[in-house]
This record gives C-alpha cells, sequence and structure tokens, in this order.
C-alpha cells in the first residue's frame, strides 16, 4: 500500500498543509474547527500519515485532536527538516514550501505514527512543568532579596517567597499523588530512589520528560537525552565525539542529581575522580556522569518493567 502523507507547518495560528512534495496547499485555522476541516481534508485525499514539526507546543492541539479523529500522526525535529531542506537545496522558506518539505522528508526518513500518551501523562508533564517553572521564580527571588535593604520592599518578597513556597508544596503534593496512583510509575518511584540522591521530584521530571525509559537501549536512551558522544571520523582520522541535540530538560536534571549521587555513591566518585585526575574538562566529566547515571536508572526501569510484566 502506497503511503499518502501531509505535512503541515505549524504556526500560532494557522496550519498549512500539503499532500506529499508538490501537492496542493491548504490553510486551516488552528482550532479545533480548523484541526476539523483538516482531518477532513486528509480522509478525501487517503492520507496515512499526517507530519508536523515540534513548534514549542503549538503542535499539541493539532496532534492530539488528529489523533481522536484516528488520523496517525508523527512530530519531527525541525531541525533536521530544515537540514535535510538545505541539503536538497531548498535555500528558500515560505509555508507552503515548509509543509511539502516536511512531507518529503518524512517519506525519505520513512516516519512513523507515534500515539500520544494519556491523558495522565499530559497532566503530569503539564504540573511538571509548572512547578519548573515556580521553582525558577523563587530563585530568582531568593537571589534578588540579597540586594533589597528597604523594609517594605523587603516584606513584599518575602510575602511573595511564602506564596512560591506554598504552590510549590502543593504541586509536589499533587504530582506525588499522580505517581502514586500509577502502577507503572509507582513501581519506577520506588526502583528509582533505591539509588541514594535521587529524590522524588527526579523521578516526577524523568516520568514527565523521559517516557521511554526502561524501554530502550542503553545507546537509544543516551541519544533520546542527548548525552551519547556522536562518531566524527573520517578515513584514518578520529574525529572528536561531541554531544548534541536531546531533550534539554531531562539532561539538565540529570547533571544536578549526577553530582549529588556521586556524594553518596562510591562508584559514582570513583569515576568522578578517575575522569578529574586524567584531566578532562568539567564539561566533560558532567556529561559522563549524567550518561552513567541514565544508564544505571534505564537498566532498573526495564528490569521494574520485566518485573511488573511477569507478574501479571
Amino acid at each position: 500500500m502506497t503511503q499518502v502523507i501531509c505535512g503541515v507547518d505549524v504556526s500560532s495560528k494557522m496550519l498549512d498543509a500539503r499532500i506529499g512534495r508538490d501537492g496542493k496547499v491548504e490553510r486551516f485555522c488552528r482550532t479545533s474547527e480548523g484541526i476539523d476541516a483538516l482531518a477532513s481534508y486528509c480522509q478525501v485525499n487517503n492520507v496515512t500519515l499526517v507530519v508536523m514539526e515540534a513548534t514549542g507546543g503549538y503542535e499539541r492541539l493539532p496532534f492530539a485532536l488528529l489523533w481522536q479523529q484516528e488520523i496517525p500522526v508523527a512530530i519531527v525535529n525541525p531541525r533536521s527538516v530544515r537540514q535535510f531542506a538545505e541539503a536538497m537545496g531548498f535555500l528558500e522558506k515560505t509555508d507552503a514550501i515548509d509543509a511539502g518539505i516536511i512531507a518529503w522528508f518524512a517519506e525519505v526518513k520513512r516516519i512513523a505514527p507515534h500515539a500520544p500518551l494519556g491523558a495522565e501523562h499530559g497532566r503530569l508533564q503539564a504540573l511538571v512543568q509548572r512547578l519548573r517553572q515556580l521553582t525558577a521564580i523563587q530563585t530568582s527571588q531568593i537571589n534578588q532579596r540579597r540586594l533589597v535593604t528597604d523594609p517594605d520592599t523587603l516584606a513584599n518578597v518575602d510575602a511573595l517567597l511564602a506564596f512560591l513556597r506554598g504552590q510549590i508544596r502543593n504541586l509536589a503534593s499533587v504530582i506525588a499523588g499522580i505517581i502514586d496512583q500509577d502502577p507503572v510509575w509507582g513501581e519506577l518511584d520506588k526502583t528509582f530512589r533505591t539509588i541514594k540522591g535521587v529524590a522524588d521530584r527526579t523521578v516526577a521530571q524523568l516520568m514527565a520528560g523521559l517516557p521511554e525509559i526502561g524501554t530502550l537501549s542503553n545507546k537509544a536512551i543516551a541519544k533520546l537525552v542527548g548525552v551519547a558522544p556522536i562518531a566524527r571520523d573520517s578515513g584514518t582520522i578520529k574525529g572528536k565525539r561531541l554531544t548534541r541535540g536531546g531533550r534539554a530538560d531531562v539532561r539538565t536534571i540529570l547533571y544536578v542529581i549526577a553530582d549529588i549521587v556521586r556524594r553518596y555513591n562510591q562508584e559514582f566518585a570513583d569515576f568522578h575522580k578517575r575522569l578529574s585526575d586524567a584531566g578532562k574538562p568539567k564539561k566533560v566529566i558532567r556529561i559522563a556522569l549524567a550518561h552513567k547515571l541514565l544508564i544505571r536508572l534505564n537498566a532498573k526501569a526495564r528490569d521494574a518493567r520485566k518485573e511488573m510484566a511477569f507478574a501479571a
């Protein structure tokens, strides 16, 4: 069966759809009604896959609503699509061209659809993101407070900090409840926390940002997060291996937690010392520790999932 791919260029208000590389372009509003019209357009044209780029959140609504109408959808990396376009000689950029390039890229790369995660996972992601935002605001206010001398201003800052602490506690409690109520998340929570230094907030961020943990190989999960060194070899030349791409939020929390874990775990401490004694740059050591922690967490998650499947 020939695959019919519809590339969709997503913006804050519009959806530009193109079937295949050179098909006719149709424009729809990025509203529930507009997405319904896009779904009908895809059904009439026997579309088997809709592909759109990750656009900072604007893609979430059409992604979810198209799946609700049983239209397979995939999200692709916009940088990869742009590099593909330039490699194919398309330096110009318009919404119509982009939609066709997305469809062409998906055809060449044989992109497969990926179904949306459950409603509870979406809720967990939203709450964890909000918790991260409030924590950043709290840190900013604490830093600003050090420079405040006026009593009235100081009282205002303290009142805001008290409010933020309350909101953070409430969010953390709700997140903990969501994790406890899910059998898989609850088991992974207990498994991850067997590593001293890994706390509940770390677990929540991993659940929200890396639902694939325990289902992929160590190599694949490291590449997904962006802590896997990428080969840069040519002939007899061995290039410096660098990390790139991946999920920045997950990577950031791994950096922080890996540094905490090494204070309690002798294996991690020895690994850190060995790299330091070898003269490795601090950034390289930080990535290596995060990589080591991720692999350990992935192995524990894989074992926990297998045990749960066996018990079922």
